[in-house]
């Protein structure tokens, strides 16, 4: 009868709704839109909501890297390593870091990460062999947990999850996978599971200090997505309680003050967005005000060009040579992303962006065989960064099918291009739609109470300033449509059917509602500019992690003398870098030049030169269609461990000039340059 009874709200607002003949994923949304809208336990109103997989289609650029992922480390990996060919199949098998008689332990986390970008993956492809393989993986473990009552997604054994730090952690991302699949699919069997676990699972609340703890807080991310699609009662009293728990106050009373923790990149990414997600049954404010706080705190110490912090793999300030975890490409996009939606604010579609357009490519092979467990802004083979961080230890930068023994990283790298693709586009709680990050698509969704919608995009941004978009309703339909204006975007332009838009730009938007009907088009010309931006690099912190590290983590945590400038080039979201010619992902050419500080820095003075897009793009460095020339003196660079980039601005030979290209286009690289002092 329990379940008859918190399924009853959605069952009658889809009565009421009369909702046509959709797909039934679209049935899904317009369910949990207007039960977010309607239920008053959701206190506060996210801005905007996703949609499921599967309803944007890349085209273009993006479906060509969507594509290579497939065909690829994404749609094979659990072929080339036991741990994604086993994990969450109920059995032991050995793997480093597995319980060999259940295969708990690290692998589930490793495989969570995996499948999770394989089935988004899968479903916005429509890619029939990668849907049947995640598929037959997860319903295994949905008739699992039906077929024995399990109170956990870890159906064939019992785990004490309040002492089991990490299996907890495992745990909050494999419902991440099954949220994403019920959406794409509607497969009532799913939702069935996901509330049966929710609806008796007790995540542990948030701590102040996050250090090594890998906690299980982050389980409030998927049963919040629960609650919103099922009213379940239980589910939210259990969100509730541990919003109200003091461990979680006191931590998120602390950060509103100012005390934050050098603590674990990708632990403190998913967790510092809990207080934020509660907020909207809270409606504490301290609670999204918590989370934007450590955020600013890691932005101001610890962010590097591409906007995600460094992270070797606790956070390690500011430098050329610091390093990103590959976790973090798509653990900063998902916390950008669920900032976005909760606030509304278009800044972090400009992170997101920055982060996909830029960070997203480099750690992986052009051709998406094979990847790396860090990136760093400056790259020289063997020089540059000139010792391997402790952790995980040797082999960290080479590029391998799996990056690296310790396996967490070649998973989360799969969330990366579905995560971007599935969030291009936003419901909103007024039954409209919102452009929330740009790039080549097709949409096919919903508006108003259930009449479909197609809308095209066609554009080859961010390698070029145009967007035209074709807005298709199956009949004349009025709603509202939110295009968000970059913040680099100084002089935006919009039409709408050649008639200009008036530009009134609020929180990043600018809203168009209208009457829409068949081949209504859009254009959008977001003007670039050049940005040359400086700062200095700054000390390690000076934390046990570091000084009791590898040798250079002992040298480098001690260090506090760590002040070196830099100069930095950016062109609309694109970072920009002096290319080093590499023969592969890991050979660098021995020919290559790159020993020069940057003399421009005016933006007036870069040249910007643009070619036609490649007929398949791969991030080829012979493939980027946007060069910026700039001025530089060659110098006599001798960097270290302690000093990658020299201590002020240095004299050098005569003016040379060097061309710059998209930093996603390379493999080894200089975008934090020295500062010439002529």
């Amino acid at each position: 009868m329990k379940k008859i009874l918190y399924l009853l709200p959605l069952i009658m607002l889809f009565s009421c709704n009369k909702i046509p003949e959709i797909e039934q994923r679209d049935k899904v949304f317009l369910q949990k839109r207007n039960f977010i809208v309607n239920d008053l336990n959701i206190k506060v109103k996210p801005r905007f909501i996703p949609l499921p997989a599967g309803d944007i289609r890349p085209a273009g650029w993006v479906r060509d890297w969507a594509e290579a992922a497939a065909n690829g480390i994404t749609g094979h990996l659990d072929e080339w390593n036991p741990v994604y060919g086993m994990g969450w199949k109920g059995v032991g098998f050995e793997a480093v870091g597995a319980d060999p008689k259940t295969g708990t332990g690290w692998p589930l986390e490793q495989c969570s990460y995996w499948l999770d970008g394989a089935v988004r993956l899968a479903y916005i492809l429509n890619d029939s062999a990668l849907i049947n393989k995640v598929n037959s993986r997860l319903d295994l473990v949905i008739d699992g947990i039906l077929e024995n009552d399990s109170k956990s997604f870890v159906w064939w054994t019992d785990i004490d999850f309040k002492n089991s730090n990490f299996n907890n952690w495992a745990h909050s991302h494999f419902g991440r996978v099954l949220v994403a699949y019920y959406e794409a699919t509607g497969n009532p069997r799913i939702l069935e599971a996901l509330t049966k676990v929710y609806s008796r699972f007790e995540p542990q609340p948030i701590t102040h200090h996050f250090g090594d703890l890998v906690s299980g807080c982050c389980n409030i991310d998927p049963m919040m997505r629960v609650y919103e699609l099922t009213g379940n009662r239980d589910v939210l009293n259990t969100i509730l309680k541990i919003a109200a728990d003091s461990l979680t106050q006191d931590a998120v009373g602390k950060w509103n003050n100012g005390s934050f923790d050098s603590a674990h990149g990708v632990i403190t990414y998913e967790n510092l967005r809990i207080p934020a997600i509660m907020y909207l049954v809270t409606n504490q404010q301290n609670m999204l005000a918590g989370s934007l706080e450590y955020l600013r705190w890691l932005d101001h110490n610890h962010l590097l060009p591409y906007d995600i912090i460094s992270s070797e793999e606790h956070v390690a300030g500011i430098g050329s040579t610091r390093n990103t975890e590959t976790c973090n490409v798509a653990c900063s996009e998902w916390t950008y992303q669920q900032m976005f939606e909760i606030t509304g604010a278009g800044s972090w579609g400009d992170r997101i962006e920055k982060v996909f357009f830029n960070a997203a490519p480099a750690p992986v092979a052009r051709d998406f065989q094979t990847m790396s467990y860090y990136q760093s802004p400056n790259h020289i083979e063997g020089l540059l960064p000139e010792d391997v961080p402790g952790h995980p230890g040797k082999g960290a930068y080479n590029f391998k099918p799996t990056g690296h023994t310790v396996l967490c990283c070649v998973g989360n790298l799969n969330r990366a291009i579905p995560f971007f693709i599935m969030h291009q586009w936003l419901g909103t709680t007024d039954k409209g739609l919102a452009a929330a990050l740009y790039a080549p698509s097709v949409l096919h969704t919903v508006v108003n109470e259930g009449i479909p919608v197609e809308i095209q995009t066609e554009t080859n941004y961010p390698f070029e300033e145009t967007i035209r978009m074709s807005v298709n309703p199956s009949k004349k339909v009025k709603f509202p449509l939110y295009l968000r204006i970059p913040s680099w975007c100084d002089a935006p332009e919009v039409t709408v059917n050649g008639k200009s838009i008036n530009i009134a730009n609020t929180d990043g938007f600018v809203k168009i509602e209208r009457q829409w009907a068949k081949n209504d088009r859009i254009e959008i010309h977001f003007p670039m500019h050049v940005m040359i931006s400086e700062g200095v690099e700054t000390p390690y912190p000076r934390m046990d992690y570091f000084v009791k590290g590898s040798a250079a983590g002992r040298r480098l945590a001690t260090t506090t003398d760590v002040n070196s400038p830099f100069r930095t080039v950016a062109y609309g979201p694109l970072l920009f870098a002096l290319p080093v010619k590499d023969l592969d992902a890991n050979t660098q050419d021995p020919s290559a030049k790159w020993k020069y500080a940057l003399v421009t820095k005016n933006a007036q003075d870069v040249q910007i030169e643009h070619t036609s897009m490649p007929a398949h793009w791969s991030w080829q460095i012979t493939d980027a269609p946007v060069h910026l020339k700039v001025k530089a003196v060659e110098f006599d660079w001798q960097p270290t461990e302690i000093l990658p980039l020299p201590k002020e601005p240095v004299k050098g030979m005569s003016e040379t000039e060097l061309t710059l290209i998209p930093y996603g286009c390379t493999k080894f690289r200089i975008s934090m340059f020295p500062i010439a002092a002529n």
